[in-house]
């Protein structure tokens, strides 16, 4: 192949001894990007598999793809314009945030890469993405950026790279920005998108989301279904549940994401919005819970995380279980903070290690006392 070959002469110029030897690392990463690395592990415990830490990447941007191109339809729908003209007008606005996210968050990957003398973590690939998709499409670009750099070098960075971070790098972006300028983020009256599109002035809307109307009305002016369907405000990539559910069914048929996780939160989030019903703190149907806000995105994409999640079959059960529980909860709960989603997952981040501990403990008394009956 005439690519293959003009990386093959560009390679030497990059390796040791190279003049240009000090960017070892960023050019490795752009060739792992775009072919498989021809490198075999050489001893000790190994596993052949063509699919690297890069195709596993893709995957997930794969599934991100449905619902964000629903959320380049929602936003100019929601402005009163329709067709591809709608679908354009939402590109247009989201494009910069993504540009920004991948920008500022590379940028950081690539020189912490370059003084470590390290190769380039593949994990931002993802959260590029994410970040923009979990935030409203009216979020000023420099606190994207701001969000992103705090991300990337306290949450990702300090704690070694991709693989050792103790909590979701994207969620945490939002959670700095949520919580440092939250007028913007969050509030009863949301500003949807205001914009000058074509040399035409796009009017603003505006209105409480579908979330805030379940904490303050105890009902929203939706249907389940424009729900379910994705037509109605909110971040830009969590609002169509069908959308997401197609990336579930592509992360699931791909191995990449764990349907143990991913089912409990749903079942976790039902328990606890019928208990509330039973209860009579809460007069809408439970299954309203999993169709807004930021539940079934948080529930697919955040918490299967295979860095922050639990790494035992147990430990999924009971921290999806916990993260959908403790989301409803909170937005019962508190109906100042409508949306728990985001802080659910955050804090079963921190506990999902303690929880493997004490299911591989569990573990060993087990096989311990079966040791013990057979002498």
């Amino acid at each position: 192949m005439g690519l293959r070959k003009i990386v093959d002469n560009l390679k030497p110029t990059f390796s040791e001894g190279g003049k240009l030897s000090f960017l070892g690392s960023t050019f490795e990463a752009f060739e792992t990007f775009l072919f498989v690395p021809n490198t075999t592990t050489q001893k000790g415990a190994h596993i052949r598999d063509c699919n690297d830490m890069k195709r596993t990447m893709i995957v997930v941007v794969v599934a991100l793809i449905p619902a964000f191109l629903f959320g380049c339809y929602n936003t100019g729908a929601l402005v009163g314009l329709s067709g591809f003209t709608a679908f354009f007008y939402g590109l247009v606005r989201i494009l910069p945030m993504v540009c920004v996210s991948y920008i500022v968050g590379l940028a950081i990957e690539f020189a912490y890469a370059q003084m470590r003398h390290e190769e380039v973590n593949e994990g931002y690939l993802v959260t590029g993405l994410l970040i923009p998709m979990i935030m409203p499409v009216s979020t000023p670009l420099w606190m994207v950026a701001l969000g992103v750099a705090f991300s990337v070098v306290f949450v990702k960075e300090v704690f070694g790279g991709t693989g050792m971070n103790i909590f979701n790098p994207a969620l945490t972006a939002r959670a700095f920005v949520f919580f440092a300028f939250t007028p913007q983020m969050s509030g009863e009256e949301v500003w949807y998108s205001k914009w000058t599109m074509m040399g035409a002035q796009v009017d603003g809307v505006s209105g409480a989301t579908a979330l805030e109307q379940l904490a303050t009305k105890g009902d929203m002016q939706w249907s389940a279904l424009d729900a379910f369907l994705g037509f109605i405000p909110g971040s830009f990539g969590e609002t169509s549940t069908l959308c997401i559910l197609i990336g579930a069914a592509i992360l699931l048929f791909t191995g990449v994401a764990s349907w143990r996780t991913m089912l409990s939160v749903f079942v976790g989030g039902l328990a606890m919005g019928y208990l509330f019903q039973a209860l009579g703190v809460t007069e809408y149907p439970a299954y309203y819970h999993l169709l807004v806000g930021g539940f079934a995105f948080g529930a697919v994409f955040m918490a299967t995380d295979p860095v922050t999640s639990a790494q035992t079959d147990t430990g999924k059960y009971i921290v999806g279980f916990m993260t959908g529980a403790l989301a409803v909860m909170t937005r019962v709960v508190n109906p100042a903070y409508p949306e728990g989603m985001m802080l659910a997952i955050l804090f079963m981040n921190a506990l999902a290690p303690t929880i493997d501990y004490f299911v591989v403990e569990a573990n060993i008394r087990r096989r311990k006392n079966r040791i013990k009956t057979v002498k």
